[in-house]
Parts: C-alpha cells; sequence; structure tokens
C-alpha cells in the first residue's frame, strides 16, 4: 500500500469513526447544524490538503476538533466584524446583538452530543426519507454521493434533500438540548425506526439490479451500535442492535459464487460471521437482563429473539419454528402489522403445515401491502411446500411481476419456473 493510500484511508477511517462527535459538539457550541457541519467539512477537507504532507497526526479527533473550532472562531469573528462595520456605515442592527460563542470555553467530545446529533436527524418535523438521509449525512459522515447511491438516488436530488432538511430544522427552530419525558421515548422511536430504514435498504434493497448494499447495512449496523452504547439501559436499542448484527451476520452468505441470491435455508451456516453474532447474543442477554428487571421491551427486542433462534440453529433443520411462531404470536399483539403478519404466516407454516401458514396469510386484505410482491412470494413458498405446484407457479410469477428488484426478479421467476417443470412432469 502507498504512502499516499495509507493516508487516505486513514483519514477516512479518522472522519467515519469522529464526524459524529465533531458535528454534535459543533452543534452545541454554535446551535447551528448547518454552520457545524460546514466547520466540520473544513476540518476534513485541511485534512486532506495537510496530512498527506505532515503525516497523520497522533490524536486525528483532536486535530479535526482544533482546526474545526479555529475555523468557527474566524467565522464568527468575520460576522462581528461584518456587524460593526455595518453599524460605523450607519445601517443600525435590527434586534439584540447576536452573542458570539466562547469557543474555546467548551467541552470537547462529550458523548451526549452524538445523542443529541442523531434526536436531531431524527426531529418529527422531517419526513421518514428526510430523517435517514441527515443521519448518515451528520451521524454516518457519508458523503452526499455515498448516500445518493445508497438510496439509487440522484446526488443533486438527495443534496437538495438533506439541505432542505437542515432548513426546515432552523425555520422550526430545532432544540439541540435532549428530549425528556414522552418526547424522548417517541423521538428514541424514530430515532430506532430510522437506523432500522437504513439497515433494510441494504440488506435487501427495494430497487435496482443488486439483492444487497452491504455498505449501506453496515452503517445501520454502526448506528446501531453507537445508539447502544449511548442509551445502555434501554433493551429495545439492545435489540435493535442484536436484530440488525444477527440478520448482518449472513451478508457474506447471501449470494453464491455466481452472485445469484440464496435464501435462509439453503444458506452455507459456516459463512456466517461468528462474531457479529456473539456480539449480538451479548447485547440480546444484556436487554433480557434489563428486561427481568421491569424494563419495558417491543418489537425490536422479539425480532432479535425471533432471529436468535436461527443464529443458534447450526443447521435449518434445526431450527426451533414453534418458537419462532410463538414469538411472531407476541410480535403480532405488541406490534401488529401486515409485514408481521406475512412472517407469521411463514413461521406458523414451518412450525406446524403450509396450510396453517395459508389461513394466517388469508386473513391480511388484499391491498395491505399494496404492489409488493412479499404476498405473493410467501403464498408461493406455501404453495410449493403444500405441493399445489401450480398455483405456485402463479403466485411466484405475480411476485417476480410486482418486484423493482432485478436480483429478486431472478429468483422468484426461477422459481415460478421450477414449479412449472414439476406441474409438467406430474402431467
Amino acid at each position: 500500500m502507498s504512502a499516499e493510500t495509507a493516508t487516505a484511508e486513514a483519514i477516512t477511517t479518522a472522519w467515519r469513526a469522529e464526524s459524529a462527535r465533531l458535528v454534535g459538539a459543533l452543534t452545541r457550541m454554535t446551535r447551528d447544524v448547518e454552520l457545524a457541519e460546514d466547520l466540520a467539512q473544513d476540518a476534513l477537507v485541511a485534512a486532506l490538503e495537510q496530512w498527506p504532507a505532515t503525516g497523520v497526526p497522533a490524536n486525528p479527533a483532536a486535530w479535526l476538533m482544533t482546526t474545526a473550532k479555529r475555523r468557527g472562531i474566524d467565522h464568527f469573528r468575520r460576522a462581528d466584524n461584518l456587524r460593526r462595520k455595518t453599524e460605523e456605515l450607519g445601517h443600525a442592527h435590527l434586534g439584540e446583538e447576536e452573542q458570539v460563542p466562547d469557543l474555546d470555553a467548551q467541552v470537547d467530545y462529550i458523548e451526549d452530543d452524538v445523542l443529541r446529533l442523531i434526536f436531531l436527524s431524527c426531529h418529527p418535523s422531517l419526513t421518514p426519507e428526510s430523517r435517514a438521509a441527515l443521519t448518515l449525512r451528520l451521524v454516518g459522515g457519508l458523503t452526499t454521493s455515498e448516500i445518493a447511491r445508497g438510496f439509487l438516488a440522484a446526488e443533486s436530488a438527495m443534496g437538495q434533500r438533506i439541505s432542505r432538511a437542515k432548513k426546515t430544522l432552523s425555520g422550526v427552530g430545532a432544540d439541540f438540548d435532549l428530549p425528556t419525558g414522552p418526547d424522548r421515548n417517541e423521538r428514541l422511536d424514530d430515532v430506532m425506526a430510522v437506523i432500522y430504514l437504513i439497515f433494510n435498504e441494504g440488506y435487501s434493497a427495494a430497487a435496482g439490479e443488486h439483492w444487497m448494499r452491504p455498505d449501506l447495512a453496515n452503517e445501520g449496523m454502526r448506528l446501531a451500535r453507537m445508539l447502544a452504547a449511548l442509551a445502555p439501559n434501554e433493551p429495545e436499542v439492545l435489540g435493535l442492535q442484536a436484530l440488525l448484527e444477527i440478520q448482518g451476520s449472513r451478508i457474506g452468505a447471501r449470494l453464491d459464487e455466481h452472485g445469484a441470491p440464496v435464501l435462509l435455508e439453503a444458506q452455507d451456516r459456516t459463512r456466517w460471521n461468528q462474531m457479529l453474532i456473539r456480539r449480538a447474543l451479548a447485547a440480546l442477554q444484556q436487554a433480557q437482563g434489563l428486561a427481568a428487571r421491569g424494563k419495558p421491551v417491543g418489537k425490536y427486542f422479539i425480532q432479535a429473539s425471533i432471529a436468535a433462534q436461527h443464529a443458534r440453529a447450526g443447521r435449518a433443520d434445526d431450527t426451533d419454528w414453534r418458537q419462532i411462531a410463538m414469538l411472531y404470536d407476541v410480535l403480532a399483539q405488541t406490534a401488529p402489522g401486515p409485514i408481521v403478519e406475512v412472517n407469521r404466516a411463514v413461521a406458523h407454516g414451518r412450525a406446524f403445515d403450509p396450510g396453517a401458514g395459508l389461513a394466517v396469510l388469508e386473513e391480511l386484505e388484499a391491498d395491505q401491502l399494496g404492489d409488493s410482491p412479499l404476498v405473493p412470494s410467501v403464498r408461493g413458498d406455501l404453495l410449493e411446500r403444500a405441493g399445489l405446484h401450480a398455483d405456485a407457479a402463479d403466485a411466484f410469477t405475480e411476485a417476480a411481476a410486482r418486484t423493482r428488484n432485478e436480483a429478486e426478479r431472478a429468483v422468484l421467476q426461477r422459481r415460478a419456473d421450477e414449479n412449472l417443470t414439476r406441474v409438467s412432469k406430474s402431467g
């Protein structure tokens, strides 16, 4: 590896690790998230310009913060000088004099700054899509082009979305202080939902040519770990971390040597990431301890408990589907919804028989998931297991026509063709 490449990697690593703390601390100091991000970006540019010549500093994080603070002090001095010159020219300053923050008097690297930043990125005035983009930008440290690629959007459109989100926060006077009481709990749910959305978009891409976008899934896992470190006494947060890491542990086994998707039951479990599984199970155990002491749990904890059943099974045949079906029954009571019912149908189909799964699926209203391929694909699987191959082929064909993901379409069409082949052979 060349020195230039090593330095570039060091800069990227330092930025990804420290950008959230940097932007969070600067937002606390300036009370302006857009200015804070600009100052942080200035520090990054300075690192890109100087580190290749001077070498990577012993404490990259401190270097970035010091540089950003100096840029901030210069900014406020310029603004104050401009104000004074304007007054001297006879143009009176309207309103109260703006107080210049004493950036040198601020305490650096308070972990709560990151938590504040996550909550700010998920302000209720923003749409879920804007929350996800802003979280990746401010907390994840991703560039606009990286976020745009992750969500299959044009870079210009994504830049406008992020810019509008920051202006919205400024327009509503969003408070950087941590919310308290019911507002904090509600916002924490929003934060977890955004992290879950980011991970899922990477784990099972909704559209495009690729089955997965691992970079986005990895960023979702990193954000979940960060949130769990900042809120270690919240079993739902620990449950979210466990859920994403167990699912994320399968990424290396979800494609075969030709790049074709491999479904869960056919995956080579020796390719699952055992480090992620161990860390996830430890987080889940910690959450279980908190739950035993009376802390409330919810959908992420239950879903993590379901995922743990798969993680603990050495072979697909060892999976305790009856326990999974029971957990899905609990989840349906805790967080009811059509996707839960579809997954509950899968679990009941495995735990008992295909007819039990189809019975759960039939309870869903036809338009509850719109034109999603999920319902017909699960129906096809259950019909195939019941030996009704002609009906299964029809269901898989319908699912293939609905999906916007090319890799998923190939899988569904292949299963439709396999069932048609069985029909022709039996005829």
